[in-house]
C-alpha cells in the first residue's frame, strides 16, 4: 500500500485541518482517564507546528444525536490537556468560525467543537465537507479508529484540500500491512469473543489468508457444535452451525489449520471465583458452561506461536472481565509478548476487548503494535476498505 505522507507535504504558512481522534474514556468526575488516543496524536501536531502550519483538530466525541449540541459531550475538556502535553496553548472553537481560523499564526492550535455536533457530519453531506475545507489548505487524516467511516469531517474534506495521512495513521497502517498485506510466514491468528455472528466476514476472509486460525471465546463453542459436541449451557448459535462447517471446510482447502479448543475450563454459574472443572470438549456437562479454554488448549497455542512468523489478535480467549476466566488469555498473551520483544515473532492486536485482555496482561508494550482502533481495525481484518484509508491512499 502506497500512501501520501505528511513528511512529504508543503506545510510553512499553510492552514492544516487534522481529523484526530479525541474520543477519550472520562472518569466519573469527567477527568481523563485514558490518554492514548491524545498522546497518538502528537507527533503530528508537532510536526505540523514546527514546520510552521497552523493547525486545526477536528474530532468526534461521544455519540449525541445528529446536529445535536449537547453539553455533555462537548470537546472543551480536551484543550487544557492538550496544551499541557504541547507546552503550548490551544484555542478552542465551540463553533467551526471561520474568521477565527483566519487570525491563526503559524505553530498555532486550534480544536473545534465536536464535529458530530454539525448538522450533516455522519451523513458526509457535501456542504457541510466543503464548508470545513474552506477553513484550511491541506487535509490530515490521522484517526485511524475513524477511518471506517465516511463522515463529512473525514471522506468528505478529503474530496476538497490535497490530503496525506498524519503520522499514528502512517505507523497503522505500516504495522498493519505488515502483519496481513505482505507478511512473513507462517501467518497466524487468535480470534476470540462471544458471537460467530458479528466475526463472520472476518473469519471466512481469514481463513483466504492464514497458515494457522485459532478460534476461542463464545463463538468457539458454536464451532464445537458443529462438530457434534454437546456444550451443555455454554454461549453458542446452533442457527449457525451451517456457517461454521463452512468455514471450516473453506479452511481446509485454503490449507489453513483451524484450531479450536483441546480442553475447556467450565462452571455451573458465570460469577467472579466460580468454581470450576477442566474437561474435554466432549465432556461438558449438561448444566455447565464453558468460559475458558483449558491448560493444554493453551499449550497448543503456544506451540503454534512457535512455528509462527506473524500472529495477529483480535478478542479474548474466554470471559476474561471475570477472573477465573481471564487465566487462558493471560497465559497466551503473555507467551506472545515474550516471543515478540524476543524479535521471535510479529505481533499485532487490536479492538477494544483485545486492548483491555492485553493490559489485563501487561503486554501491551511488548507486542509489535496493538491498535486503539476497534471498529475499524476488524473491518481492516475482514478486508473491506475504509474510506479513511482510501482518501490517503496513492
Amino acid at each position: 500500500m502506497k500512501i501520501r505522507r505528511l513528511e512529504t507535504a508543503e506545510l510553512k504558512n499553510k492552514t492544516v485541518l487534522v481529523r484526530v481522534d479525541f474520543n477519550l474514556p472520562r472518569d466519573a468526575d469527567g477527568a481523563i482517564s485514558d490518554d492514548t488516543r491524545l498522546r497518538a496524536a502528537l507527533p503530528t501536531i508537532e510536526h505540523l507546528r514546527e514546520a510552521g502550519a497552523k493547525v486545526v483538530l477536528l474530532s468526534h466525541f461521544g455519540r449525541p444525536k445528529p446536529g445535536e449540541n449537547n453539553e455533555g459531550l462537548s470537546l472543551g475538556f480536551v484543550p487544557p490537556a492538550l496544551a499541557e502535553a504541547i507546552q503550548a496553548p490551544v484555542r478552542f472553537l465551540s463553533t467551526p468560525n471561520i474568521n477565527a481560523v483566519k487570525t491563526m499564526e503559524p505553530g498555532e492550535v486550534m480544536l473545534l467543537e465536536n464535529t458530530r455536533f454539525l448538522p450533516g457530519e455522519t451523513e458526509n453531506s457535501a456542504e457541510l465537507a466543503e464548508e470545513l475545507a474552506s477553513k484550511g489548505d491541506v487535509f490530515v487524516m490521522d484517526a485511524f479508529s475513524a477511518a471506517h467511516r465516511a463522515h463529512a469531517s473525514s471522506a468528505g474534506i478529503a474530496e476538497h484540500l490535497p490530503t496525506y495521512a498524519g503520522l499514528a495513521m502512517e505507523r497503522e497502517l505500516d504495522h498493519l500491512a505488515q502483519a496481513l498485506d505482505h507478511p512473513k510466514k507462517p501467518v497466524m491468528a487468535i480470534v476470540g469473543g462471544a458471537k460467530v455472528s458479528s466475526k463472520i466476514d472476518l473469519l471466512e476472509h481469514l481463513v483466504t489468508k492464514l497458515d494457522m486460525l485459532a478460534i476461542g471465546g463464545g463463538m468457539a463453542n458454536t464451532f464445537l457444535l458443529a462438530q457434534g459436541l454437546d456444550v451443555g449451557k455454554s454461549l453458542a448459535e446452533p442457527d449457525l452451525i451451517g456457517k461454521a462447517t463452512d468455514i471450516m471446510k473453506a479452511a481446509k482447502r485454503a490449507k489453513c489449520k483451524i484450531i479450536l479448543p483441546v480442553d475447556v475450563v467450565t462452571a455451573t454459574e458465570f460469577v467472579e471465583g466460580a468454581e470450576t472443572r477442566v474437561s474435554a470438549p466432549d465432556g461438558v456437562k449438561s448444566k455447565e458452561m464453558i468460559l475458558d479454554v483449558g491448560p493444554d488448549t493453551v499449550t497448543a497455542l503456544m506451540d503454534a506461536m512457535d512455528k509462527a512468523e506473524t500472529l495477529i489478535w483480535n478478542g479474548p480467549l474466554g470471559a476474561f472481565e471475570t477472573p477465573p476466566f481471564d487465566t487462558s488469555t493471560i497465559e497466551a498473551a503473555k507467551y506472545a509478548a515474550k516471543l515478540a520483544k524476543s524479535g521471535e515473532l510479529i505481533a499485532v492486536a487490536g479492538g477494544g476487548d483485545t486492548v483491555a485482555a492485553l493490559a489485563a496482561a501487561d503486554a501491551v508494550d511488548d507486542f509489535t503494535f496493538v491498535s486503539t482502533a476497534g471498529g475499524a481495525f476488524l473491518e481492516w481484518m475482514e478486508g473491506k476498505e475504509l474510506p479513511g484509508v482510501a482518501i490517503v491512499t496513492e
